[in-house]
């Protein structure tokens, strides 16, 4: 590190009581706050000259950021890149499913380097795997009373009411509340070691917004065979059950003669209902997939998956042009995409650079798209036939317009043969 601050030029001012130190990379000073009576942040102390006997290192932790070599000790104590203790609903993989190797190709070449012939094969084999699957969804669009006056404000712009319709109101006022918020990977949550969940036995009403790609097929697994499962085979009576089995003679009876005994459920289960807003299939991973056995009986495995997964793009990408020269292909975005492409890590609308590499000449734009909805409409079907093989009832659903988000298809399922409890997680 410089022992010194470089000279800044002529443009560009120090901002008060912020670090003197010119980042010559960023042109500008360093944005961050000094102590009192101190010219440079502890990040740039260095260079100010009564510092210079101490000299600062690259953190072990985390080379992106420095740290006094005489407190090296103390600081790897509390470095923010520190390894955690786990907490004790981490277990390693547990949603990952079946994790055999020996199913996942070693490296598969991206689509523009297949034949033209390759190509239109696996376009077939997709074809003919979703011969039976209906294309047309059932529109289930919905609104929040809270949000209708705010709909109908007219100084909010086209962008501002976009943007309002893909939000969820998540400030819960309910007294006696109780919110946790954890943060891990949903490849290694056990629901069942939560302690509000394992103590109480309540059940869950699983809720994603764009849950992209793998993270889907991990919280299905998550939801429905570590949770579900679990607390079957423990086969304790859940809180909700409980209270209904402590009602007396005379309230049960009172109800019998109301008519209302449906309201007591005969069978509970662990899992109330799942809500999940699909999106980004071009992220998914066979070795995670939940829908594996679906697409064998198609005759269908992780090479197929993989170029299905990666077409499924082409649904949303906003491709305009291509030519047969890949040199040549040109590609735009429509203007309703930019609002909702910051919600996801690339969220199906960018074009990835293997995305614009296999843009086929043979195709038109529309038998790209109507490939791309067929991928992710296969993908689904694989979800839906896992979900029934759980004995939930699932369905596909379209939940917003496609001017407000590409990614407008809601996945739900509902446990067969039982009725929604009155508490639930």
């Amino acid at each position: 590190m410089a022992s010194s601050a470089p000279t800044p030029p002529a443009t560009g001012f120090q901002a008060e009581g912020r670090c003197g130190y010119y980042v010559e990379k960023k042109k500008r000073f360093c944005r961050l706050v000094v102590a009192a009576g101190k010219r440079f942040c502890g990040e740039h102390a260095g260079a100010a000259e009564e510092e210079n006997t101490r000299k600062r290192i690259l953190c072990p932790l985390d080379p992106k950021h420095t740290v006094y070599e005489d407190q090296l000790a103390k600081h790897l104590k509390k470095c923010n890149s520190r390894e955690k203790p786990k907490p004790d609903f981490f277990i390693q993989d547990i949603n990952a499913g079946l994790t055999d190797e020996t199913e996942v190709p070693e490296q598969l070449v991206p689509i523009s380097s297949l034949s033209e012939e390759q190509l239109e094969n696996l376009i077939k084999k997709l074809r003919k795997a979703s011969e039976g699957l209906s294309f047309t969804l059932k529109d289930q669009i919905m609104s929040h009373p809270a949000l209708h006056d705010a709909l109908n404000d007219p100084k909010n712009g086209d962008s501002a009411t976009k943007h309002l319709k893909q939000q969820v109101d998540g400030k819960h006022r309910k007294k006696n509340s109780v919110f946790e918020r954890l943060q891990i990977d949903i490849q290694h949550l056990c629901l069942n070691r939560i302690p509000v969940l394992s103590k109480e036995k309540l059940p869950v009403v699983g809720i994603g917004k764009h849950l992209c790609g793998v993270a889907t097929d991990l919280a299905l697994r998550c939801l429905v065979e570590t949770y579900a499962a679990s607390c079957e085979e423990r086969n304790e009576e859940p809180l909700a059950k409980r209270i209904k089995n402590d009602k007396t003679e005379k309230e049960i009876n009172t109800l019998a003669k109301e008519g209302n005994e449906k309201s007591v459920p005969e069978k509970w289960t662990p899992v109330a209902g799942i809500v999940i807003a699909l999106c980004c299939h071009h992220r998914c991973d066979w070795r995670h997939y939940v829908g594996k056995e679906y697409f064998k009986a198609l005759g269908l495995g992780a090479v197929e998956f993989h170029y299905f997964q990666r077409m499924s793009s082409w649904a949303t990408c906003g491709m305009r042009k291509t030519s047969l020269d890949g040199s040549n292909i040109t590609t735009t975005r429509k203007d309703h995409q930019n609002d909702d492409g910051e919600e996801h890590d690339d969220g199906g609308y960018r074009i990835t650079d293997d995305s614009v590499e296999s843009l086929p000449g043979f195709l038109t734009v529309e038998e790209k798209k109507k490939i791309g909805h067929l991928c992710k409409l296969l993908i689904d079907q694989g979800r839906i036939e896992y979900l029934q093989q759980k004995r939930f009832s699932p369905a596909l659903q379209y939940y917003t317009d496609p001017l407000v988000s590409l990614e407008n298809v809601l996945l739900t399922a509902l446990p067969n043969h039982s009725s929604s409890p009155e508490t639930t997680a």
